[in-house]
């Protein structure tokens, strides 16, 4: 990684035989995201969409491994629905309860990879690392989104809604929902997303 130890090179090596993390978010709105499907000959099939403003729902997702155990898969949303006065994106605090929730079943350290987000770099997200001894986390370079397998995710989640022209945000999200839950069950799927980042992750006890 770039030069982006935020939590003491003394605090990688004791998170050795803990697990790594990658973190990564993204959004949708009621607009569908373009997919492929059957249709006559001369006829391209067109998805009639609201015009008027209906909200976003934002998204971060995390994928956590370790040599020898079952890869997981962790989320956290939250709807914007465009009135004033609304948060329209994640803060410190949205980050930390999702890096938390990875922590409080596993017991163990996390070494956290994530990019330069503005809230991924603040000094409130330095002070909430600082708080906490088990959590490593590192930057990754500038324009390298093909590093991080929840980049996959994304893309296999986003397949879901394709061409469809959702009528309320709240049914986007439960659709959302619905399709990071299955992938909570598919740890080779979750594996296959690792993969497909060019990352391998061996046991240090194997030759």
């Amino acid at each position: 990684m770039e030069g982006g130890d935020l939590g003491g090179g003394g605090r990688a090596r004791a998170a050795c035989g803990g697990y790594l993390c990658f973190e990564d978010e993204t959004g949708f709105t009621r607009r569908p995201p373009r997919g492929r499907t059957w249709g006559r000959r001369g006829h391209t099939p067109v998805v009639t969409i609201s015009g008027q403003r209906s909200g976003r729902l934002f998204m971060a997702g995390l994928i956590a491994m370790r040599p020898g155990s079952r890869t997981r898969l962790r989320h956290r949303l939250r709807t914007h629905r465009a009135g004033r006065g609304t948060r329209r994106s994640m803060g410190e605090r949205d980050f930390l309860a999702l890096i938390d929730g990875v922590h409080q079943p596993v017991k163990a350290p996390i070494v956290l990879v994530w990019d330069r987000l503005n809230t991924h770099v603040s000094h409130a997200m330095r002070e909430l690392i600082a708080e906490r001894a088990w959590l490593t986390v590192f930057l990754l370079p500038a324009y390298s989104t093909d590093l991080n397998p929840v980049e996959g995710v994304w893309a296999h989640v986003k397949r879901s809604p394709a061409n469809l022209a959702v009528v309320a945000l709240d049914r986007l999200e439960a659709l959302v929902r619905n399709r990071l839950k299955r992938l909570w069950y598919r740890p080779n799927t979750l594996d296959g997303f690792i993969a497909g980042a060019g990352l391998t992750l061996d046991d240090p006890a194997s030759p």
